[in-house]
């Protein structure tokens, strides 16, 4: 039988589902043990990651049999895409199965930020009643500035209408002329995006071009009363110019759920130590109970017609 490793969590059902047809070893710690991964992929053929398992040279050397990957999750910055190709390695995302999840983290993590009333558990325990302080605004009636604007960012978008906001987007990949611009404010350039936007919300892969591509500069740019989520890329924001501006009260809040470092370390989390409005998750904006049967299912599915 054809061998697979799954070296990260992905659900029972779906790991069962291969194990009727494959040599399946599953053993989500695999990731955090080098070694033990590297010698569990000499005769494998497939191997099934999340965003933590670096599928590049020493892992591809340790694999000489692998023909495919499948990605319970859509980045693939840790995926070296161009020595799969050269090596002859399928390389499967889990396209659209976590559209949903994402999108409502953004939305629900705007919610939170904007009305203000969820960060003050300590001052109502201790006595307080600061009903001004935490009163808050509303969703509707503003705008969501979406930076990249593909499938989650769209489903993004839809829920937004839902809750009665205006969207906008910036994303030079998306032709003008693309009947995506009819249901949202199209911006040229991302400063345009973020000075008229009172949510932004990142939707852009990790590239040379997307580093630090919110930064001192460019938050200087959002409004004060503006929030930011990253539930793309770390990366893709410069965490300790993120950290100064909240403290300075540049912006009003920000949502992160990935890192530059991952998993975030005691030391990389040091910046954002007392910092104010600020919510911090590990990488979860795609996971949910409903999403993770979903992407696993997809991912079991595309790795057993690769191999079949």
């Amino acid at each position: 039988m054809k061998k697979i490793v799954i070296s990260e969590f992905m659900d029972e059902a779906a790991v069962e589902d291969l194990r009727a047809d494959f040599n399946v070893l599953y053993d989500p710690e695999l990731v955090d043990h080098e070694d033990k991964l590297f010698a569990s992929l000499a005769e494998a053929e497939g191997i099934i990651v999340r965003n933590r398992t670096q599928v590049r040279g020493p892992l591809l050397e340790a694999a000489p049999n692998l023909k495919t990957v499948g990605r319970l999750g859509v980045g693939l910055d840790n995926i070296d895409l161009e020595a799969c190709k050269a090596a002859g390695i399928s390389v499967h995302p889990a396209s659209g199965a976590n559209d949903l999840s994402v999108a409502e983290y953004v939305i629900t993590s705007a919610m939170a930020l904007l009305r203000g009333a969820y960060f003050g558990q300590a001052r109502m325990i201790a006595g307080e009643w600061p009903r001004q302080e935490m009163s808050g605004g509303e969703l509707a009636r503003k705008t969501l500035g979406l930076v990249g604007c593909g499938s989650i960012a769209r489903e993004t978008a839809r829920l937004a209408r839902g809750m009665g906001m205006a969207v906008a987007g910036f994303d030079p990949f998306v032709p003008a002329d693309d009947p995506l611009w009819q249901t949202m404010t199209r911006h040229d350039d991302l400063e345009g995006l973020l000075v008229s936007t009172d949510v932004v919300s990142l939707h852009v892969p990790l590239t040379d071009g997307t580093k630090h591509l919110i930064n001192a500069t460019t938050l200087v740019a959002m409004r004060k009363s503006a929030v930011l989520v990253n539930a793309a890329r770390g990366g893709v924001v410069d965490e300790a110019a993120l950290a100064t501006a909240l403290s300075r009260g540049q912006i009003a809040g920000a949502a992160l759920d990935v890192f530059e470092t991952e998993p975030l370390t005691a030391e990389a989390g040091a910046k954002f130590q007392g910092v104010p409005n600020l919510i911090l998750t590990p990488h979860i904006g795609g996971v949910t109970t409903e999403s993770n049967v979903r992407v696993s299912s997809l991912t079991a599915a595309n790795v057993r017609k690769s191999l079949s």
